[in-house]
């Protein structure tokens, strides 16, 4: 299933939104550009390795990415969900959540496999922050989804809180699941990044509040 949009409206502009998509994208092109040995360098210079960790890691991590699928797939999700989150925190407090969210998946990662020399890239755990955060404050909105029926695919709407919670099961299950085999010895996806993430999206979201515009304009609606 690909999510394609969703149905929340947002009445503001997501300009932060838009900010970090650009700034990721502008990193990526600069990894791009380098050669093997230097991007290999660059990497395990800004990723987080567990093995020898470092507390800037958490922050310049979560602005690589491993490849043109790895950044599309984030900053896909990202689009979907952080214009209704950036509407309900306002630009300035959604970067601090943004971030807050990124250093916590990080965090998580680390300590699930702090052995690891394997670096850890990508802005992952920080959506799967804002995830969870749409999952509290948008639980009934609803998901226009691309669904593959044997060899068609057709859109379906499908309830936020049905394709959150059923992501982050697959997370749960997945990281559970990869202790003490490739994906944390070896390398693989960082599951507990994104479990992390998603844990961390939502307390977050429930002690920042939300802007003064946007519970007024939910008041009035109601």
């Amino acid at each position: 299933m690909i999510p394609l949009r969703d149905t929340q409206p947002s009445y503001g502009k997501p300009l932060m939104t838009a900010a970090i998509i650009a700034l990721n994208i502008l990193i990526f092109l600069y990894q791009f550009s380098l050669e093997p040995f230097s991007l290999n360098h660059f990497i395990t210079t800004y990723g987080i390795v567990p093995a020898k960790f470092e507390y800037l890691d958490l922050l310049t991590s979560m602005f690589l990415h491993g490849g043109w699928l790895h950044l599309i797939g984030n900053m896909w999700f990202l689009w979907i969900y952080g214009d209704n989150v950036e509407d309900v925190l306002g630009h300035p407090r959604f970067l601090l959540f943004y971030l807050l969210c990124g250093i916590a998946a990080g965090l998580v990662q680390v300590l699930a496999s702090p052995g690891s020399r394997i670096p850890t890239v990508g802005a992952s755990g920080a959506i799967a922050g804002v995830m969870g955060a749409y999952l509290i404050k948008f639980p009934h909105s609803r998901i226009v989804t691309l669904v593959p029926i044997f060899i068609f695919f057709t859109t379906m709407e499908i309830p936020a809180v049905f394709m959150l919670l059923y992501w982050f099961v697959i997370q749960l299950f997945s990281g559970v699941g990869s202790i003490g085999t490739s994906s944390i010895s070896h390398g693989g996806v960082a599951w507990f990044a994104h479990i992390g993430g998603f844990l961390a999206g939502m307390v977050l979201i429930k002690l920042m509040g939300t802007e003064d515009r946007y519970r007024n304009r939910r008041e009035y609606h109601w």
